[in-house]
């Protein structure tokens, strides 16, 4: 609710929320629709959506001037709209988990909300109907993705397999943006023998707002999932902070690296498997890749949830080693400094990690190192500290992301507890995870 002064003017000149409407003040016009107050609002600022998306916040005081104009938006939902079937364009699956490109603003709290059904996203764009036929829309959550776990991915991993043993040609995934690396790290290890296309795309800010990027991402994955022979599981998000072009990226060789611009996610130790257009045009940047077929695919579903990611810093206690193994975790990542470092020579004893690592991976625990540089690759013996590391047993992690690697422990623990089975698929390139050797073009792309 507004202030009972603003309430009163709205009252007197019938105006309601969703009305357009035109306020002048100090000699600026302003044109928009009416919004609700957000609940932590200031009560005496009319708020308007402009007609760029963005909206902005009047403070009423008597010389202000309210007028109601034609038109009215209904705010509660985009209308609903379904696609017919064309059998001139290829078949593609929508499944829908939430996140950010179907969300708009909670105007209770201010804050945004996973509110969109995917038939509304297809209202959002609907150029997407003129580029693929969608044979399935199916919301499978509407979660924020740091909510997601183990149970979501084996969920979408099966409905993927599904779809594309049923005659889709390719699967578009809308997610979260913060976590979807994880996802798609996990369905390239779920997914056997795959077919087609797996593409996860998201947006970095909510589709209601003049800057969402959600469009175009939606519509360049449409061309991957439709026209691209790619069958990987991979990532379709901006590549430039400007709407020219996205990135197709292998799903286990990609991170989120910024809060909040539209080009957040990048390539790590590789390069994008291709550059996508939004007219359409496909560019593939890597030959390495796995080519449309006609297999039946597989959801190979099974995981250990008990599988824990921690970070090595300076100080840090080793004791943490011990509180995961007596809690029952059955393997730990850890991410290291440099090139795999934990503390290991420390001038107190009790500080270093080594006889904690030791004793964990006696009792059975694989403990597998990352590094937090993020790119580049760990090393067992460049350093006195590091081969002491390596004298323990553990695995060296190659060049994975920490939660690439996380994803693939709990994958590979879902399989096999030996822990000389676990270290070798573990070292195996099992999706790609695993680049042969570190190239000097594949950093900052």
């Amino acid at each position: 609710m507004y202030s009972q002064e603003i309430e009163s003017l709205l009252k007197s000149k019938k105006i309601r929320i969703g009305d357009r409407v035109k306020i002048l003040k100090a000699g600026t016009a302003y044109e928009g629709i009416l919004m609700p107050r957000i609940e932590l609002g200031d009560p005496s600022c009319l708020v308007i959506k402009l007609d760029n998306g963005y909206n902005t916040g009047i403070k009423f005081d008597k010389g202000l001037k309210l007028k109601k104009l034609l038109g009215r938006r209904i705010l509660e939902k985009f209308p609903f709209r379904r696609f017919k079937q064309r059998l001139d364009l290829p078949k593609v699956s929508l499944l829908a988990t939430g996140g950010t490109i179907a969300s708009r603003i909670d105007y209770v709290t201010g804050g945004v909300k996973m509110a969109f059904t995917p038939e509304e996203i297809f209202f959002a764009v609907p150029e997407l109907a003129d580029i693929v036929s969608f044979k399935t829309v199916k919301l499978l959550s509407n979660l924020a993705s740091e909510d997601l776990w183990y149970k979501n991915w084996q969920q979408m991993a099966e409905e993927v397999a599904r779809e594309l043993n049923r005659g889709a040609r390719g699967i578009i995934i809308t997610h979260g943006t913060d976590v979807m690396h994880y996802s798609s790290a996990a369905l390239s290890f779920m997914l056997r023998n795959l077919s087609g296309p797996v593409v996860f795309t998201g947006a970095q800010r909510s589709s209601d707002r003049g800057s969402s990027d959600a469009a175009m991402n939606l519509i360049c994955s449409a061309h991957v999932a439709g026209y691209s022979d790619f069958a990987e599981v991979g990532i379709c998000m901006h590549a430039e902070p400007a709407d020219t072009f996205c990135y197709f990226t292998r799903g286990t060789k990609i991170k989120k690296l910024h809060t909040s611009r539209r080009d957040a996610f990048r390539p790590i130790n590789t390069l994008p498997l291709a550059k996508v257009w939004p007219n359409g045009e496909i560019e593939v940047v890597s030959q390495d890749y796995q080519k449309l077929s006609k297999r039946k695919v597989k959801a190979d579903t099974k995981f250990e949830p008990k599988v824990a990611l921690i970070k090595s810093y300076p100080g840090s206690d080793p004791k943490l080693i011990d509180y995961l193994v007596n809690s029952g975790f059955k393997g730990i990542v850890i991410e290291g400094t440099g090139l795999g470092h934990v503390p290991t020579s420390t001038p107190d004893p009790e500080r270093s990690w080594i006889p904690n690592i030791r004793n964990a991976i006696r009792s059975g625990i694989p403990i597998i190192i990352t590094s937090q540089t993020i790119y580049g690759r760990v090393h067992p013996y460049v350093y006195r500290n590091l081969r002491i590391l390596n004298s323990t047993g553990v695995i060296w992690g190659e060049d994975m992301l920490s939660e690439v690697a996380y994803i693939k422990l709990g994958w590979v623990l879902g399989h096999t507890r030996k822990l000389e089975k676990v270290r070798e698929l573990m070292l195996t390139n099992i999706a790609g995870e695993i680049s042969e050797r570190t190239k000097t073009d594949t950093f900052l792309v």
